[in-house]
């Protein structure tokens, strides 16, 4: 079997590590230069699977033009409530979120940066950016500054360790 990816290291890459070193099996990786090549290249059939984020892949998951087999997340995506997650199907530590996080230069005074954080809150209360977040399959994780900047630090070491584990080298 082979895998694709949006390039080494990158979040696709590192989940489909996961589930590979779970499950016990060998894959070839393929980088790709880009996450929408990588998606190209799995529904042309010339590579066997890819992690991608969900709202990418929902267009041609509706279009049978790909078959979703399970989600990376520890809970079933919203976009895809009948996927199974790769955790409830016997694999464990195989989860890997895909996140996006908002983020300031070092120095940002206090002040602003729970600003920020209070006005990011505030539109993520909103119906129209809540709709708008649904039908793209995303899922919020807010959390404090101070939480989020614990939360990249620990991501930072656990895919230090997966990197190392699955033989993934800089470049």
């Amino acid at each position: 079997m082979n895998y694709a990816s949006g390039g080494v290291g990158t979040p696709t890459h590192l989940a489909a590590e996961r589930l590979r070193l779970s499950a016990g099996f060998e894959a070839q990786h393929v980088p790709f230069k880009s996450q929408p090549e990588a998606l190209t290249e799995v529904i042309a059939g010339r590579v066997d699977f890819y992690f991608c984020p969900v709202f990418p892949a929902l267009p041609f998951i509706q279009e049978g033009k790909l078959l979703p087999l399970a989600v990376s997340s520890t809970k079933r995506a919203s976009g895809l409530p009948e996927v199974a997650t790769t955790l409830e199907l016997g694999f464990p530590n195989s989860d890997y979120i895909f996140w996006v996080g908002m983020f300031a230069p070092a120095h940002t005074p206090p002040a602003i940066v729970q600003k920020l954080h209070a006005e990011t809150l505030n539109a993520m209360q909103t119906p129209a950016l809540q709709d708008k977040l649904a039908k793209l399959g995303v899922e919020p994780l807010t959390m404090t500054p101070d939480r989020f900047a614990a939360y990249v630090k620990d991501e930072i070491a656990a895919n230090a360790v997966l990197a190392k584990a699955a033989g993934i080298a800089a470049q």
